[in-house]
């Protein structure tokens, strides 16, 4: 792996604990991590009360490069991959769903409530 993509790496990790702290100090449960599922990946899977919160990740340098970079294929994705998850957990079937994001920037941390609906 060339040392710019483990750097991005590195910060994208860095960026994803610091999203997890900040959600957990809201008073959000962490249900799960980096969950990696055959259709995609889900940054930060957490509780918020009953509702069950796709939280995506995004460190740019700036907060609207972080936004920007949510395009709607990437939430298509997720939200494949949440119906994945989601369906070998039959006891989450019923829960509420509300796509998050939380977008770091240098010096800043953004979190955007219900940033999404996916498409049906």
């Amino acid at each position: 792996m060339p040392a710019t993509r483990r750097k991005a790496e590195r910060r994208g990790r860095s960026a994803e604990r610091l999203a997890a702290l900040w959600l957990r100090l809201k008073g959000c449960r962490i249900v799960a991590t980096r969950l990696k599922t055959p259709v995609g990946e889900i940054d930060l899977l957490v509780r918020d009360g009953a509702t069950l919160v796709v939280v995506e990740v995004k460190r740019r340098d700036s907060l609207a490069t972080a936004a920007a970079a949510i395009d709607r294929r990437q939430q298509q994705r997720i939200a494949r991959a949440l119906a994945w998850y989601v369906a070998h957990r039959p006891d989450l079937a019923a829960a509420p769903i509300r796509f998050d994001a939380v977008l770091v920037g240098r010096w800043r941390l953004r979190h955007l409530k219900d940033a999404w609906r996916p498409e049906r």
